[in-house]
This record gives structure tokens, sequence and C-alpha cells, in this order.
């Protein structure tokens, strides 16, 4: 006792304790302070027109965060086994086809940097691997997705719902997008065709472009848009996804079709452009100038086989136009064109 008396006695060692008092106490109120400059912070950004961003940290996120432009803005495509594997009949596949459209077209090839691959099954997920692309396996209980879903087949309307659930995800995260079907060829970067300006909240493809980027009564195709990540879109893509069981019978597009009949673009104040076939065609509706034509999709049509047979002539087309000298003159258009799609014809008989 005598020798703790002495120690305390001591003015070097009460003087120590002083001090260490003090930075007890400067650290204690740093800590309780703090939280609430950061609380002030994150109320302050959710009051801004911007994503109220929930970031896990999973295999998406990783996938997401790889292939994302400096911007936050992904491309994504999504295949099951019926896109990405052959039968026996087939020399080739819808994945191969898309992915020879990157390489041929103009300018796209740098883009496969930016594509993200959803496979909804594990042969899809295998040969994406295989080819050693950006991918990610999004998984679906109890539900098989594998094979070839016939267009307005009950299975292809689930399949179309599934991706809107998995594409609010993504907008949640923070991530703007490019969502392209993967039977879309992309034959120059499309990206110089879309706006840049930050309060377009969607620009959206059309099955036939009506002259007026804005006229709401556009046949909308959803099978390529650009989206922002903002509170509106995914307030918009939430209320579509809410009508997928009182809309039996129905796929996602043409609910959101009459989502926008009803007025939902004036209702949540968005800005949404409807994109010109000249740049953005399809087989309802060719581009008219191959000097000009972004992309071209494989709509209007039931069955892959068709939609392959039909895109092999769309790229031979391409490859014709892209190595004749003269592809640049007025008359180009006159003398090229694009092959009839006589097999997706076909596919409604």
């Amino acid at each position: 006792m005598d020798h703790v008396k002495h120690s305390f006695g001591n003015p070097a060692i009460l003087l120590l304790f002083f001090v260490g008092f003090l930075c007890l106490c400067f650290w204690s109120s740093s800590y309780i302070t703090n939280p609430f400059s950061v609380f002030r912070k994150e109320s302050l950004s959710t009051l801004s027109n911007t994503t109220n961003v929930h970031v896990p940290q999973d295999d998406l996120e990783e996938a997401l965060s790889k292939v994302s432009m400096a911007n936050k803005t992904v491309i994504i495509t999504i295949i099951n086994k019926a896109y990405a594997d052959q039968d026996i009949q087939a020399d080739t596949t819808m994945l191969d086809l898309f992915l020879e459209s990157f390489w041929l077209g103009e300018n796209t090839r740098p883009l496969l940097d930016n594509l993200l691959i959803v496979a909804i099954d594990q042969t899809a997920y295998d040969r994406c691997l295989f080819l050693r692309l950006n991918c990610y396996r999004l998984k679906t209980d109890g539900v098989d997705f594998g094979g070839e879903k016939v267009y307005m087949s009950e299975d292809f309307i689930k399949l179309m719902w599934r991706r809107t659930q998995f594409l609010i995800e993504v907008l949640k995260r923070g991530y703007s997008f490019i969502f392209t079907d993967t039977d879309v060829m992309w034959l120059r970067n499309p990206l110089i065709r879309l706006s840049t300006n930050e309060t377009e909240d969607l620009q959206i493809s059309t099955d036939y472009f009506l002259g007026d980027l804005r006229s709401e009564n556009h046949q909308i195709n959803t099978g390529f848009y650009y989206i922002q990540s903002n509170n509106k879109t995914i307030k918009l893509l939430k209320i579509w996804y809410a009508m997928k069981d009182s809309s039996k019978g129905q796929k996602e597009q043409d609910v959101l079709l009459n989502l926008i009949k009803g007025g939902i673009i004036r209702e949540l104040n968005l800005t949404v452009t409807f994109l010109d076939t000249l740049y953005f065609s399809g087989f309802c509706q060719d581009s008219k100038d191959l000097r000009v034509v972004a992309t071209v999709h494989a709509n209007c049509c039931k069955s892959i086989s068709a939609k392959v047979n039909d895109l092999k002539a769309v790229l031979r087309d391409w490859k014709q136009f892209k190595y004749t000298s003269y592809k640049r003159l007025a008359n180009v258009t006159r003398s090229l064109g694009w092959s009839m799609h006589w097999g997706c014809s076909k596919s409604w008989n």
C-alpha cells in the first residue's frame, strides 16, 4: 500500500494519467458524435434525385463492378441452354451469332468488356465460362429455364418476368444498363446513337417507328433499351413487376405498354425516348440505311431456329456491305439491302 501511495504521489505519473484521461474523453466524444454527421449526410443524399443504393457485397455486385463503365453503366444479356448450346441439327447458336456481331461491328469489340452474360441454367453458364466472357449465374429455385421457350408460351412469360425481377435488382444497386436480347446484332456502337443527357430516364426500342421520339403511341420492344438508375425508374420497374400476377397470359412487354398507354410516364415524371428503327432496327421494320444502322433485332419471329437462320443472313448482308468500297455513297441503299426474313415469316405458320 505504501508503494502505491508513493507511485501516485509522483508528479510525472500523475501528469501521465491526466493526459491519458483527456485523450480518452476526446476519443469517446469523437466516437459518439461522428455517427450523427454520417446520418446527416445520408439524409441529405436521400433528398436528391438519385438512386437510394443498397450494395451488398455478393457475386452479383462483383460481376457488375467488373464490367461497369466509368459512369456505372453495364450491358446485360440473358441466356439459357437453348441460346448457348447447339442441338443435333445446328451448326451455330444464338450466342455465337451475338458475339460474332461484336466482332464484325464497327467500334463494338471493346464493348465486350462491359457486357455481362447472365445465365439462367448451368449449361449456359458453363458455355459462358468456356468462352471466357463475363458471366453471372442467375438461379431460380424450382424452375427449369433451360429449354427453348416458345414465344408466348407459359414458360416464356415466366422467363420474361424473372428477367424483369433481376433487372430491378441491378437498378437498385445504382447501375444504369443497356439491356439487349441475345438475338440483337450489334453492328455499330449504339452508344453514339443514345442520348447521354442524364435527364433521359428510359430509351427504348420500337417495332415500328412513328416519326416522333416522344410519342407514347409506339409499339415498344423490351429486347433493347437503356435505362438510368434513379428513384423514378426503380419505381417504374417495381410497379411493372407488381402487375405480374394480375396479368395472366400477357408477356411483360405488353404490361409495360399498357402502363405507358395509361399515363405512367406523366405520373412518374419520366423522360422517355422511343428509338428510331433507322438506327435500332428489327425484322418488324428494317432500317433503310446500312450506313447508319446500329442494331438489328430478330423481332416479329417465333422460334429460335428461324431467328438463327435469318440472323445469319443479316451478318452476311453486313459483311457484304462492310467490305464494299463504295459503301459510303448515297446510292448504296439502292444496291445493297437486307435479305428477306423468310425463316421468321414462315415461323408463324
